[in-house]
């Protein structure tokens, strides 16, 4: 099991790569009924569903993603009187500025203003959603080190004498 400064971090369940390659295909999904439905999205190419609309597609998909992982806990953390002020509603509005920084970095892919957005936000969030519902969702678990290099709750770390080594 891997280490991670005195937690020891597994994996519940294995996650194959054809659950993630389902889960970002229902992101791009999303985005795309997200173009469809919401004015001031869209993504453009020789034709939308074209070689050059799936690249967009893809590159947006990546981007929501590495900004998910990367810059959405930061957001939250530093935002988190806003969103408990706002009984998470704040969350909303953060999907929908890394969805509208995403029209920034990503050619091809263009949002007009803040409720565009918004809207496209909460369609792709939904989405991902689904696919969470559908596909599960990996867990990770986290055991910390006893004294003695035994991890906490394990059968070899639990001994009837709670004697405190010095």
């Amino acid at each position: 099991m891997p280490q991670i400064g005195g937690f020891m971090v597994s994996s519940e369940r294995a996650m194959p790569w054809w659950r993630n390659a389902l889960r970002w295909g229902m992101i791009a999904l999303g985005v795309v009924i997200a173009a469809h439905l919401v004015h001031g999205i869209s993504y453009t190419g020789p034709d939308s569903l074209g070689p050059h609309g799936l690249i967009t597609l893809a590159l947006v998909v990546f981007v929501l993603t590495v900004l998910n992982i990367v810059f959405k806990p930061l957001l939250v953390l530093f935002t988190c009187p806003f969103v408990l002020l706002t009984l998470g509603l704040g969350l909303l509005v953060i999907n929908a500025l890394l969805f509208w920084f995403t029209s920034w970095v990503v050619p091809g892919f263009h949002v007009l203003d803040f409720w565009a957005a918004f809207w496209g936000a909460l369609i792709v969030s939904l989405m991902s959603m689904l696919a969470n519902r559908w596909l599960g969702q990996r867990r990770f678990v986290a055991r910390t080190r006893g004294l003695g290099g035994r991890v906490k709750n394990s059968p070899a770390s639990r001994r009837e004498d709670d004697v405190i080594d010095v």
